[in-house]
């Protein structure tokens, strides 16, 4: 786990420098992380997540391109020390995280109706959760992407709520909402194997969807925003 962090921070900090010069169009103050937190609730049996940033949260979302191959993901991420078992995926190397995600281009919950219109494939835009497995990838600038497998492999494990990708990612449906300068998801502890042990940290990316180049990761991270604890150390206890 620490040979990967150490590996996973020099590449993001590395991402954030060049995104500094490259002040991309959606580089803003609703990115810029000023406080992280998860604070556990008892006698309701959740977690509550929490990313606070200097602007507003949510405000900012991709700009349609019109398919999947090249769509913009924008996400308020925490990655985290438990475990792929933790969350319903078999064991396998990478970094837990939790990411708060909108793209218009595509629906990648397809149990969940976020926007209430009765249609379950048309509301990608809305802030909505993922679990996902992070591994480094040099092949894209933010030095990041989730980690895929053969659709063959079937000694893979996904949770049930998982969109049907060759990915280490999962669609569980968790509410969130946002609020003046924070984003925030409830998580029921059950849902994590009851983990209230683990360490977190909060990150800020743009991402990008790949269905046409064998070379590129599925969905690599192109460029990180902000990274609460500025060095990927994953300092942050959870509040009880």
């Amino acid at each position: 786990m620490k040979s990967i962090l150490l590996l996973l921070s020099a590449t993001m900090l590395l991402s954030t420098t060049k995104s500094c010069a490259q002040e991309s169009e959606y580089k803003n103050d609703n990115f810029k992380i000023n406080e992280v937190s998860v604070a556990h609730e008892p006698n309701l049996g959740i977690t509550i997540w929490e990313i606070s940033v200097d602007g507003t949260a949510g405000k900012t979302t991709p700009i349609k391109v019109g398919q999947l191959d090249g769509a913009p993901v924008l996400g308020y991420v925490f990655p985290t020390s438990l475990k792929p078992t933790d969350v319903g995926f078999s064991q396998t190397d990478g970094i837990v995280a939790l990411a708060l995600t909108s793209h218009p281009d595509f629906d990648d919950t397809p149990l969940w109706d976020e926007n209430n219109d009765q249609i379950f494939d048309n509301d990608g835009i809305i802030w909505h959760p993922h679990w996902v497995i992070l591994h480094e990838d040099k092949r894209v600038d933010g030095g990041l992407s989730v980690k895929q497998f053969k659709k063959a492999d079937d000694t893979v494990v996904l949770p049930p709520t998982n969109p049907g990708m060759p990915m280490y990612m999962d669609s569980p449906g968790y509410p969130v909402t946002t609020k003046n300068n924070t984003i925030r998801v409830v998580v029921p502890d059950y849902r994590m194997n009851n983990r209230t042990d683990f360490s977190y940290d909060g990150v800020t990316a743009f991402m990008k969807v790949n269905t046409s180049n064998e070379n590129l990761p599925m969905l690599g991270v192109y460029e990180v925003f902000s990274v609460a604890s500025g060095d990927l150390s994953l300092p942050y206890k959870i509040k009880k």
